[in-house]
């Protein structure tokens, strides 16, 4: 979706006209929010041009499990702005539960086009976590390849729970007077940091891409696009690194098809909400 989307991107407007509430659909305790790839954008957009703040998330069926398990996910996702859908089996399972996914929208897939609106738009960007020398070499990639603005850069020690010195982090990421904050933690620690730390950073809008700039400078392969279209994505990383992968892929995900099940059981209104609708049900 990624060459895609960067082309349709320049359909974009810039999010300045309100958009109708999308649909959503429940996975467990995750709303997902029934966006094509361009509405994500044109969502992105909106966000920062209200200068309210915001967050975006990208659950796969990884993220269901985890928030299904641990309230503090549960939460964090209770009060995002945007949850996209970044996995071929939660577009699959959708219209099972009553409302057809209308695309996958991943973090990785995202960003491009996303840094190519900020360029466009004189959006200030910074890039928080990720590998040692990873966010450096995104920085200046997308500031010469994008003409990006890059408000700023760091790599600190994040955790699931606050470490001594994140609110000094904090303050620095909300000194740079960034729109968008490009969180590179991977889950849970993405969602949770962004989740404790959205009003400290005022109008920025923060997304949880996890491991997009990796991929963008070539730290890590990712999987053949035909994988990626044929929902193998995860076996490619479990080739690339079966022992941090295992537990993950063969253990904790298959638990996602109960929580399916679980989920279809609850009534349509408990898992649907048509588009336009003023609020999710809780």
């Amino acid at each position: 979706m990624g060459q895609a989307g960067a082309v349709r991107e320049a359909g974009v407007t810039g999010g300045e006209a309100a958009a109708p509430r999308p649909g959503r659909l429940r996975f467990g305790a995750v709303w997902v929010d029934a966006l094509t790839f361009d509405g994500a954008l044109q969502a992105l957009a909106g966000l920062v041009a209200s200068r309210r703040g915001g967050a975006v998330y990208t659950p796969n069926i990884d993220h269901v499990v985890m928030a299904d398990e641990d309230e503090r996910l549960r939460a964090a996702y209770g009060r995002c702005d945007l949850s996209l859908c970044d996995g071929q089996p939660l577009k699959w399972a959708s219209p099972l539960l009553g409302m057809a996914l209308p695309e996958k929208v991943s973090g990785s897939d995202l960003v491009l086009p996303a840094m190519r609106l900020a360029a466009r738009h004189g959006w200030r960007v910074y890039l928080l976590g990720g590998a040692p020398g990873v966010v450096e070499a995104a920085a200046a990639r997308l500031a010469s390849e994008l003409g990006v603005t890059i408000a700023g850069f760091s790599s600190p020690r994040i955790g699931e729970a606050p470490l001594a010195d994140e609110a000094q982090v904090v303050e620095a990421v909300a000194a740079a007077r960034p729109d968008v904050v490009l969180v590179c933690l991977g889950a849970p620690k993405g969602e949770l940091f962004i989740d404790r730390s959205r009003a400290r950073l005022g109008p920025a809008v923060s997304l949880s891409v996890g491991a997009s700039l990796d991929f963008y400078v070539g730290h890590v392969r990712r999987a053949p696009r035909w994988m990626q279209r044929a929902g193998l994505e995860w076996l490619f990383r479990l080739f690339q690194e079966p022992r941090r992968m295992a537990r993950r892929y063969l253990v904790r995900d298959p638990k996602f098809l109960v929580i399916l099940f679980r989920t279809l059981r609850q009534p349509r209104s408990g898992r649907v909400v048509l588009p336009g609708a003023p609020s999710r049900p809780i």
